[in-house]
C-alpha cells in the first residue's frame, strides 16, 4: 500500500483529505506544523507528499526546499494563496504540482493518482537495462535518472528531468505549454500554464550556456517549445 504524508496545519482539511485518499487505499499519515512534517519526511519512507503552503513553526517553501534536497519523491503543495509568484515560487524550489484552494476532494485524489503512477512506472524503469538519451553534449540517463551537461552531472527534480527527457525525445518538434503538461504531468492543464513555463527556466538554468540564447530549447512565440538537435 502506498504510503502518503499530509503536512497541514488545519486539521479539518487535513482529516478531509485523508478520508478520501484511505478510501482511495493510500496509507496516510499527517503532521500538522512544518518542522515536524519536515523531521517526518526525511526519517521515513513516504510515496507522495501533500504540503500545506501556510504553516507554523516553518513555512512550505522551506519544508519543500529541505526534503527536495535528499528525497525526489512528488512533492504535491496546496495553498490558498493564488497568486502566481507563490506557485512560481512552490515550483521553482521543487514542488511537483500546485493546488490553490479550495479545491475537490476528488480533483486532489485524481491529481495524487497521476504523480503517483508515473513515479511508480520511474522507480520500476530501474530494473531494467539503461536507456540513454544523448544529444550535442547532453547525455540522459533514463535509467539512472543522471544527466551530464559536457562531462558535468546536474541535478534535476522529478519533473524537470521528466520534460527534459520527453522534450529530448521528440526533437525539433513544437509543443504547446498545454501539450507538456498533458504529456509530463499525465493531467490536462487547468490554469496551470506556469507549472510548464518555470519548469522550462529552471532546465535552462541548468543545461544552457547563455539562457537569453538558449542553444537547446527553443520559445517558439506564440505556440510553445522546440528542443532543437
Amino acid at each position: 500500500m502506498s504510503k502518503i504524508l499530509i503536512i497541514e496545519d488545519e486539521e479539518a482539511i487535513a482529516d478531509l483529505e485523508k478520508d478520501y485518499l484511505e478510501i482511495n487505499e493510500y496509507e496516510v499519515c499527517i503532521e500538522n506544523a512544518g518542522d515536524t512534517g519536515l523531521k517526518r519526511a526525511l526519517s521515513e519512507d513516504f510515496d507522495l507528499i501533500i504540503l500545506d503552503l501556510m504553516l507554523p513553526n516553518m513555512d512550505g517553501f522551506e519544508v519543500c526546499k529541505k526534503i527536495r534536497e535528499s528525497k525526489n519523491i512528488p512533492i504535491l503543495m496546496v495553498s490558498a494563496k493564488k497568486e502566481d509568484i507563490d506557485k512560481i515560487r512552490g515550483l521553482g524550489l521543487g514542488a511537483d504540482d500546485y493546488i490553490t484552494k479550495p479545491f475537490s476532494p476528488s480533483e486532489l485524489v485524481a491529481r495524487v493518482k497521476a504523480h503517483m503512477a508515473r513515479y511508480t512506472r520511474l522507480v520500476g524503469s530501474q530494473a531494467q537495462e539503461n536507456d540513454i538519451v544523448e544529444i550535442r553534449g547532453i547525455r540522459i540517463d533514463k535509467t539512472a535518472r543522471r544527466v551530464v551537461i559536457d562531462g558535468e552531472e546536474k541535478a534535476f527534480t522529478t519533473k524537470e528531468f521528466d520534460l527534459l527527457t520527453f522534450l529530448a525525445e521528440h526533437p525539433n518538434r513544437v509543443f504547446t505549454k498545454e501539450e507538456l503538461f498533458r504529456e509530463v504531468w499525465d493531467m490536462d492543464s487547468v490554469g496551470d500554464i506556469a507549472t510548464v513555463t518555470v519548469h522550462i527556466k529552471k532546465i535552462r538554468e541548468k543545461i544552457e550556456f547563455d539562457t537569453a540564447k538558449p542553444q537547446y530549447i527553443e520559445t517558439i512565440w506564440g505556440v510553445g517549445y522546440r528542443f532543437k538537435v
